[in-house]
Formats: structure tokens, sequence, C-alpha cells
């Protein structure tokens, strides 16, 4: 347990800002440099530069992203930024974008030039910071329609490929480092050894950023924004919210009071294990059984957005009056996690999914403020910050949920019927998968009701009911995915018993779907 003394001073520590230009795997870049031990926000391109020269960032990223530097209306950042002596890497858009800025010449590539998509074979200039005690050649993943005709001043060429002369560049004086391929992804070897040099090697990384203190700080601060104000969390029984619930107990203890609402939409008996398993704990808690407000509001409704926004409107009013009846409360805490801010979208993010906790809250909300102590947080450092707080591993390890519970996961209109269905269903495939002891080598695995129905052959009758899908996913961030690779016996297994134990199913699929180009989920 590191729970820190009231009032006791939290050192900062160091920040790199990943500058956002819009590319598919900028989160993921994020998600490298925190791997290395160094903390790391992303801000978009847009950004004021006396912002982020506040933050007094160790280091700068320059994300990919889909546009051509030479268009007029391309994202660029002003040049100020290069005069900060601050060390830069340019990964694919932010490599040219730089050279662009900077003097250089980047032009459409023709087909006899580098043009480059997928795995290259690329060769490297070990004397070179960033590629500093790795092999002279590997593969790297290119995504690149565009080519640097000619390279800054100051800079030399430290990588090419057999198509492109300068896959790499670098201005070791002033510690600017730009790269055609994407390092952030697992198709480029070595690609993470690239990025902790550029953090150690040129930044000066100390490698500070650890669950421990980021607990201690985040603790420290809700102690401060809080002072003696009332504070509700909108406790799910999920790991974010449970997470959440451990830093507000820590923080601000007897002036929380936790409030589980239970939608009815949530897996089998999901709502008494949350009630029994946070009743041991020294907190005030409040179950809301509000299934039959929640679905007589979502009666009819089958867009997925629409769902999203219609369950976040009414968990913040659920949440306004339990706030009222115990008294005035300050402050509204939720277990949002980065991945939910993300996928949300903000500025020029392209919205994915509204979170039911992000996008999808009403205009109005008659609290204070909303404090959400995990927002900076990928999945897996939510776990490791709830390890770190001592709590056990039956709420750590859960399987992740939707907020928006079952709504997400049945496909078309909802109904009691529905979703008792697809309970039923969810129940048997989890419990299958636990006694093929597979649990703990899936990340996240849960059945979908489709909206489609199919012919089936029952008691030599004719059926026609509803396809249950299965989805598995194996995943370190959450932010990227592969589908799991279940054993057919098993999922043979599963399949028999939900057509024989489930009425109104007579057809299984499995969902072999990476992450992207779908999403985890299905809505």
């Amino acid at each position: 347990m590191f729970v820190p003394k009231k009032g006791e001073t939290i050192v900062e520590h160091q920040l790199v800002i990943v500058l956002d230009f819009g590319g598919q795997y900028n989160q993921l870049i994020a998600r490298r440099v925190r791997e290395c031990g160094v903390y790391c926000e992303v801000v978009p391109y847009s950004t004021p530069l006396e912002e982020i020269k506040k933050k007094n960032p160790i280091g700068l990223i320059f994300t990919g992203g889909s546009n051509s530097v030479y268009l007029e209306n391309a994202p660029k950042v002003s040049n100020e930024i290069y005069t900060w002596g601050i060390p830069i890497l340019g990964i694919c858009y932010g490599c040219q974008l730089m050279a662009h800025s900077l003097g250089g010449l980047v032009t459409e590539a023709q087909e006899d030039t580098a043009r480059e998509y997928g795995r290259t074979d690329t060769y490297f200039d070990t004397s070179c910071s960033l590629f500093k005690g790795l092999p002279e050649s590997a593969v790297t993943w290119m995504s690149h329609g565009d080519y640097m005709a000619q390279v800054p001043e100051g800079f030399a060429l430290v990588g090419k490929t057999d198509a492109c002369p300068n896959a790499a560049i670098a201005d070791e004086a002033r510690k600017f480092y730009g790269v055609q391929y994407h390092p952030e992804v697992n198709h480029t070897e070595h690609g993470i050894d690239m990025i902790r040099n550029f953090l150690y090697e040129a930044c000066g990384a100390k490698g500070d950023w650890t669950m421990q203190q980021y607990g201690k700080q985040t603790i420290e601060e809700v102690r401060q924004k809080v002072g003696d104000g009332k504070v509700l969390l909108a406790l799910s029984g999920g790991v974010d919210s449970s997470v959440a619930a451990g830093i507000l107990a820590e923080a601000v203890g007897s002036q929380l009071t936790c409030v589980f609402v239970d939608h009815g939409l949530m897996r089998k008996d999901e709502g008494d294990e949350v009630e029994e398993a946070f009743a041991k704990w020294d907190i005030h808690l409040i179950r809301v059984n509000a299934e039959e407000r929640f679905l007589n509001r979502l009666a009819g409704i089958s867009d997925p957005e629409e769902k999203r926004k219609i369950i976040g409107e009414e968990f913040i009013r659920i949440f306004e009056e339990e706030g009222k009846k115990i008294g005035t409360v300050d402050y509204l805490v939720q277990g949002t996690i980065y991945p939910d801010v993300i996928e949300s979208g903000a500025g020029d993010a392209a919205t994915i999914k509204s979170h039911h906790n992000v996008g999808g809250l009403p205009d109005f909300v008659d609290f204070k403020e909303i404090i959400e102590p995990l927002r900076l947080l990928f999945k897996d450092e939510v776990r490791k910050l709830g390890t770190e707080l001592g709590l056990p591993d039956y709420l750590v390890q859960r399987q992740p949920f939707p907020g928006p519970g079952l709504a997400s996961r049945v496909i078309g209109d909802l109904t009691k019927e529905k979703l008792d269905m697809l309970r039923e269903a969810d129940f048997i495939y989890r419990e299958e998968i636990a006694k093929a002891g597979l649990a703990q080598s899936i990340d996240q695995y849960f059945a979908v009701l489709t909206n489609t129905r199919s012919v089936g052959v029952m008691g030599d009758g004719r059926t026609y009911d509803y396809t249950l899908a299965l989805r598995g996913v194996t995943t370190s961030d959450f932010m990227t995915a592969d589908w799991a690779k279940i054993p057919y016996d098993v999922l043979d297994k599963i399949s028999v018993r939900i057509v024989n134990e489930v009425s109104n199913i007579s057809r299984i699929v499995y969902d072999i779907t990476s992450k992207p180009p779908a999403t985890i989920e299905w809505e």
C-alpha cells in the first residue's frame, strides 16, 4: 500500500508530449513510451504552443497522419517549436513534416521511387543514437505514399531501404530524428528499442513513470481538489470504477458515497456479486435497481449511438437524484480511462464510438465538477494501479465490461427477453472458457446477440431463431487486438450447450476480425 500522507509533496515526473496529427497508431505511440517507464500525453497538433511549453516536456514526438505535408490545408505546427532545444522524433507524416518545415523537399512518390507499404527490409547506421545497440538491419512497417526528395540542411541519412535512401534521418546536434516507418507497431523489429533510445539517449529520460508514483500523485490531487466536499462515485463493479473507488476511498474516505446503478443490462447474477463484493469495504454503498426505468427509455431504440447517449443521460439523472437524497454533493467520480476518451473523439479526432461516460454525457450535469482519476491510463495500467492499491485480484482481473452493459451486445432494439437470452448464453461461454483453463490467456471474451435470424432444424421441426456471435481477443493495451485462437473442441462445447440450453438461439458464429479494422465490442 503506497498511500501518501496528507499534504505530502509529490515529485513531478518527466513528460514527453506526443503531438497528434491524426494517424491511426497515435495512441499506440503513447503506450510504447509508457512501457519504457516515461510518462507521456497525447495532445492535438493544434494545441497552442504556450500550453505545450508550459508542460515543460523533455521530448516531443510527431505522429503519423493521412495528409501530405505540402498541401495547403495539411496539419502543421509553428516552426517556433524547433527553436526550443527539445529533442524531436518524427514518425511517418511527422518525419515528413519536420523535413518540409526545416527546408527539405517532400513530394508524392512515383512508382520507381519510395512509395512503400507493409513489411520492409531496412538498414540502419548504428552510430546514430536512435539505433544504438541495435542490429544493422531489421524489418520495419512502412505506410507512406510521399517521399523526401531532399532532406534539410544539417540532417544525415541514417536509415534506408532498397527503394528509399532516406528511410531515417537525423540531426544529432539538435537531437532531431525522423523515420518513415512506424516503430510503435509490433511488425517493426526492435521498434520499441528505437523509441527507448530516443527517450533515454536523446531526451535524458530517468524512467520515473510508475503506477505507485501516479497513484500517490492522483490521491493527493483529489484531496486538494475535493477539500471538505462530498463525492459521489458511479460504481459499476468493473475494473475501472473499482480502482477509482480505491483511489477516492484513500483520498477522501467518509466523504465518499458509491452508487451502484443496476440498470438491468448486466451479466448473469452480476448485480448481486457487485453488492456482495463491496459490502465488505468500509464505504457507503447505495444500490439503485433501475432495470424498468432504463428499459422503458430504451424501448424501440436500435441505433447504438442513441442507446449510449440515453444510458449516459439516465445514469447522470440517477446520480443527481441520489446525490440530493444524501445532501449536497459537489463532485461526481467516474472510472473513465484513456481508450474511452480516445474512441469518443476530441477536436479533430474521429469519433469511433461515444462512451456513455464521455461522449454520451448530457450537456447539463448538476455537479460542481466530474472527477476522472483514471482518465490518462490504459487498461493494463489501471490493473497495475489496482494491485498497488491492494485491491483483490477478483476485482482487478475482471473481464472488461462496457458501461452501457449488454445494450452494447444486443444488436438492434432491446427487450428483457433478448437480454435474458444473452445473459444465459454469455454465462455458458464464460463458464466453458474457464473450464478449459483459457480465462487468463484471452484478454476479453463475450457473446453478442445479433439481429439476424436464420433457419434451423430442432426435433425434426423447422426453427427460425437468432444467431449468436462469440467474440474473443488478445491484446496488451486494448487499442489494438488480435482475435483469440480458441481451440475448436472448446468452441464446439460452447456451441452445443448454448443451442441446447438457451431458447430461441439456433446458430453460433465466431468473430475472427482483429482491431483494427474492427473494434473489440460490436457496438
